[in-house]
């Protein structure tokens, strides 16, 4: 399981240009799902990302959780932070779970960070063509594997 974790000041995600959910200060969650991730994937990023301390405390020093400064979250599924680019310039997601197995991970993840989180969470729409505007504040952009705990 991949996230690409954005600090954001707001970030607005459209499908067939009409805003499917939205959030202000806090995290856009970018997640890419394995065929090989599991309940410990899920339960390890979801708890990393609530307390990923990335956020500026009254010092200017990031030392705060988007829990801590009672940010708002952002889910959205994305297949392709698994593409292969090794070989030629057309990429492959062979490695990024497909169907049913992808999309009951993705809600079971959605389910796992907003219970750690105890808010609810704004998500994207599992399969479908979204657009998102955000603005990343800092830039702040951290990309967090769970297959990469060490």
């Amino acid at each position: 399981m991949k996230a690409v974790i954005q600090r954001v000041n707001y970030s607005k995600l459209k499908i067939h240009g009409k805003v499917y959910s939205e959030i202000s200060k806090g995290l856009m969650v970018l997640l890419g799902i394995t065929h090989e991730d599991s309940i410990d994937d899920i339960k390890w990023l979801s708890n990393k990302i609530v307390n990923l301390r990335i956020f500026n405390d009254d010092n200017g020093i990031m030392n705060k959780s988007v829990k801590e400064i009672d940010g708002d979250l952002q889910v959205i599924s994305q297949f392709t932070l698994h593409a292969l680019t090794k070989k030629g310039n057309r990429p492959s997601y062979i490695h990024a779970a497909k169907g049913k197995f992808a999309e009951s991970n993705y809600n079971l993840f959605v389910d796992e960070i907003s219970m750690i989180f105890n808010k609810k969470i704004k998500t994207g729409k599992f399969g479908a063509d979204m657009q998102i505007d955000f603005e990343n504040d800092g830039p702040v952009t951290i990309i967090i594997d769970s297959k990469n705990k060490v």
